[in-house]
Formats: structure tokens, sequence, C-alpha cells
């Protein structure tokens, strides 16, 4: 079909549903979708209308929401000349999995390569709010870039996380069925599933089998999907991990740096102004998550739309564990136009039960709000995978926002108009499994676009092996004592949910990307992620920061710059 005999079926599709409202027009090897409505749903509804099946046309969202003032980006308020005239070799935008996976593939070369994110820390919006699970890809259609990635991403992760000195299990991933007369399609769709998509681990486990395994999950499953690959890691662990490991093989990380403009002309970008200096890449890749779309229109590239999708999660007791011993959830046949796996009870890498998440399409970017009727209907949804599964049990939650484009899959691939520009977008659900692929391919993209000007050579100190903070509470008692003599620090007990030491948070503040805040202690390892969510380790934490950087005590913050937990002293000298 021409581009113009589609053009004119999409307009006439759009004009039965949103007369007078909406138009679409195929150019540049697009579906620019433009007009104005009064609801986001509308605008979704209609842009989803237009995905075509070719691949490489995208559909581009220029509808108005009327009626809406649509908050923009939020940007660091710290200004500098910290990073003025710098020429990088590769800039990478964006401190999520993809941007801190990449940064590590190419820091194995002889490159000047600087990583920047906004935040005052990574994996601080989708890779950080997620449930970290590791998808053996059985839920995804043969043809897709997300399929093409998701084994092969599930099969390295051994491997990755054993070098990176981060937690990995493979839990294995139940999917509950109650219809027995489902049977024989499920039994057709594994065998697809292994045989043709490559999933080998696929197969069918029937009731008894399931209790067996599963004894606390519903009595009326009848069956189960099972695919024994699917396990879990720490999302923002992994990142961190990922970044450390780079930064030791040179790579450089900036933080609270946001990119606010760029110069482009003869289709490259020239230079990129951002809060901390003008830098001049020779090339750019765009991880930016939900702000890719916006990245892609600074470097005059924009051939894609995101629309931001919220999920919320609830965080368990560890007490509740016992409740699903593996990753588990339900097929709700109703639901399959959802755009989401569903969610489910997911057993971390850290022993808590993780429920959720679902799925609201919203049209801003970093809504991090959670609203006590998601965490109902999640509840409501997943006590059909657990009956025991109680509200109770929460200890906290969190909401993360998926960067998805309308057609629901990747977008990894060099600019189409500007050319020293590589764009890894639309990276929401299995991104993290196909993180470590993803970034083998864009590393051989770099190598081979900056080859064609000079010899790029081979990094040949680089080190792939990262060695992490000891973890004291996993060691044994002679191992503890050995550490707590040669240094008494680790004899002191701050957090006692997750039993951290002074001396592990000291670590932190020494690692090779420190970040001197509450949470970014907390993300790396783990005080104040139990049962009293920081009421008695935050304040002991915070005299530490306060120590080792030598600032007082109420320049010490939550997390970001204007994050605070103290404001000033009370009377009798007392700080509040």
């Amino acid at each position: 079909m021409s581009g113009k005999v589609f053009e004119r079926k999409l307009n006439k599709k759009l004009e039965r549903y949103f007369p007078g409202s909406v138009s679409v027009k195929v150019e540049d090897d697009c579906i620019r979708v433009s007009g104005q409505l009064t609801n986001w749903e509308d605008i979704i509804k209609a842009c989803r209308m237009c995905v075509s099946k070719d691949k490489r046309l995208h559909v581009v969202n220029d509808i108005k929401l009327m009626d809406t003032n649509i908050r923009g980006m939020r940007i660091p308020k710290e200004t500098s000349k910290e990073l003025e005239g710098m020429k990088p070799d590769v800039l990478i935008i964006g401190g999520g999995i993809s941007g801190a996976s990449i940064t590590r593939e190419l820091s194995k070369w002889n490159l000047n390569i600087l990583l920047v994110d906004k935040e005052a820390d990574l994996a601080m919006q989708a890779s950080g709010r997620n449930d970290g699970e590791v998808h053996p890809g059985v839920d995804l259609n043969k043809g897709s870039l997300k399929q093409h990635y998701v084994v092969q991403g599930n099969q390295i992760f051994d491997k990755v996380c054993k070098e990176l000195n981060v937690p990995f299990k493979r839990r294995g991933q139940y999917v509950g069925f109650k219809q027995r007369y489902l049977l024989p399609l499920l039994a057709a769709y594994a065998w697809q599933k292994k045989h043709i998509c490559g999933v080998t681990d696929t197969r069918i486990i029937g009731r008894e089998e399931l209790r067996k395994r599963e004894p606390e999950l519903n009595d009326e499953f009848a069956f189960a999907l099972y695919n024994s690959s699917a396990g879990c890691v720490c999302p923002y662990g992994l990142t961190i991990a990922y970044a450390e490991n780079a930064v030791q093989n040179g790579a450089k990380v900036s933080l609270n740096t946001a990119v606010l403009g760029m110069d482009v002309k003869d289709d490259q970008i020239v230079s990129v102004t951002t809060n901390k200096g003008i830098l001049y890449p020779k090339l750019v890749i765009n991880a930016a998550g939900t702000f890719a779309e916006d990245v892609a229109a600074m470097a005059k590239d924009r051939f894609y739309s995101i629309h931001p999708r919220k999920g919320t999660n609830s965080i368990l007791d560890k007490k509740a564990a016992h409740l699903v011993k593996s990753i588990a959830s339900i097929k709700m046949i109703s639901r399959n136009k959802l755009h989401t796996k569903g969610g489910g009870i997911l057993r971390t890498v850290h022993e808590n039960l993780l429920v959720g998440p679902n799925a609201i399409e919203t049209y801003e970017k970093e809504n991090f709000a959670t609203e006590s009727k998601s965490i109902k209907e999640v509840f409501n949804k997943q006590k059909l995978i657990a009956k025991g599964l109680s509200e109770r049990d929460i200890i906290t939650y969190f909401t993360g926002v998926r960067a998805a484009t309308f057609e629901e899959d990747f977008i990894i691939e060099k600019g189409r108009k500007t050319k020293n520009l590589i764009h890894c977008a639309g990276i929401q659900s299995p991104g993290l499994t196909t993180a470590p692929v993803v970034a083998l391919d864009i590393e051989k993209m770099v190598i081979k676009e900056l080859s064609k000007k000079e010899l790029v050579t081979k990094n040949k100190k680089f080190n792939p092996i990262r060695k992490g903070i000891p973890v004291l509470r996993e060691m044994s008692s002679e191992e503890r004592t050995k550490m707590i003599q040669n240094n008494p620090d680790y004899g002191i007990i701050i957090c006692r949910c997750e039993e951290i030491s002074k001396g592990e948070i000291i670590d932190v503040l020494n690692s090779p990307i420190s970040v001197p805040t509450v949470d970014g202690i907390k993300k790396r390892i783990r005080p104040g992620m139990g049962r009293c969510q920081g009421g008695f380790c935050m304040p002991l934490i915070s005299q530490i920061i306060s120590e080792h950087e030598n600032i007082s005590i109420q320049e010490v913050k939550k997390s970001s710059s204007d994050a605070y937990i103290t404001l000033g002293d009370t009377k009798g000298g007392t700080t509040c």
C-alpha cells in the first residue's frame, strides 16, 4: 500500500471516531498524527489506530491535549561550567540500565566516554522502579525487537551478574490457568514458543506438580505454563554495578546533568548544551527513557513518540515470602489488549515479595505518585494467584513510568536524519533482560561509526570484574569476626532490619560513583529497606554522611539537592 493510500485510509478511520479533530500525514518515514482532543485516553486511542505493520513507520503524536498544561522535564537547580568545552568521543544521555550497560561495554575501547543523567543518582526512573524480573521471553511474538533480544539477554545474565558481583537468582516463572479446557491450546502455544521462538524451557506443569512446588498458590489452578529460566535481579543494583565497572575502566559519569539543547548542522550534532556547560561530542547515544522523544527532537531526529505508562508495585515484608517461592501470575484472557504482561507476584533477590504492577496511561512522564486505588486494584487481582496475600504485609510501595512507543517495541537504530546519533528508545519491559545484549549491539554500532573517521583500538586494561561492597549478613561468623578485627566499623550495626554495618556504609561513600545521600546508600546496600523503613537507622546514616563528607547534618539530603531531611535547630539546639 502506497503512503498516500495508507494516509487516506487512516484519515477516513480517524474522521469516523474523531470528526474534525484529528488528522494524519505520512511523511519522512513516520506517521504524524495531529489535531486536538480533550482527554489523554482519546489521544492514545487515535495514535494506536494509526500504527502500521511496516516496522520502519513509527507514530509521532502531535495531538494537543486541550485545557491541560503538561509539565516539562524536571531539571537540576544547580548550574556550573564543570563540563564546559569537553569533547567526548561518545556522550550517553540517560543513566538507566540502557545507558549504564552501553557505557560499560564501550569502556572496552580506548574512547573518551561520558554518561550524563539529570538525576542525583543512577536508575532513578524506570530502571529503579520495576520488579527486576529477568524474563524468559515466553509472552513475546516473533518478529519484534523485544523478542529478538530477550532470549539472548536472559542467557547471558549469569555471566554478567557474576562479573559485576550482582546477586541473580533463577526463580522460575509460573503462569496459572484455571480453565482446564485451555490445556490443548496452551500445549500448542508452549510447543510454538519452544521450537519456533527459541524459548526452549517452556513447558506445561500439571496441577499436582504445581501444588508440590508452590503449595500456597491458588488451588483452583488446573495447570501452569512454566519457564525455569525466569529470574530476578535488583534492577538499580545492576545499573549501578554496570556504571561503576565502566568508571573503573576509564569512563566518566556526571550526575545532576541535564541536556537542555543541541546545535545541529549539516545533519550532525555539533554541540550539546547542559546545565554544566556546552559539550562537543563526536557521537551521541539517546538512552533518555521517557524523554528519549524530547532528546530526539533536540537532535532534529524525532520519528517516534513515547506515551508514558504508570505502574505501581507493593513490597511485602519478608515474613510473607513463603507465599511464593518463584515468579507467579495468572492469565486473564480478557486483558490481552492492555499492552501489559499483567503483573504478578515476584520473590525478589532479597527475599521480599513484590506485588504488581498495573498499567495506567498518563501524559506525565515523571508522575511517580502512588495512589491507594492502584494498590487495591493490584491486590484484588494478585490475590487470585495466592489467596494468603494481605495488604497488612506491605512495608512500602513505588510507582514507575514505562517509556512505551505506540508500536510497543524498542527503537534501536542510528539517527535517520542526524548521522552522529544512535537511539536506544522505547525501552520498557523486558528492557532489563535485554539490556546486556542491546548494549553489545550498540557497542558494535558505535565502533563501526567512529572507525569511519579514525582508528579505534581496544582498551587492553579493561577489567570486566567489579568487586562489590562486602555483605556482612551473608558471611560466616568467622568471616565477620575477621572483618571486624581488621576494621571495627564493621562491628557497628546501623540498620537492624537488614543488618547493615557502619563499615559497609563508609565503603559505599568511598565507592567509584559515590552518591552521599540517604537514598544513595539505601539503593546500594539496603539500610532502611526493612520493616521499619529507616525509622531507626536514617538519623544514624545521616550522621555518618555528615562526618564523612564534612558537612552539617542539615546539608545531608534524602535523595536530590532539594530533598531535605532536616531544616534547622529546634529549641535546645536539637536538629529537627
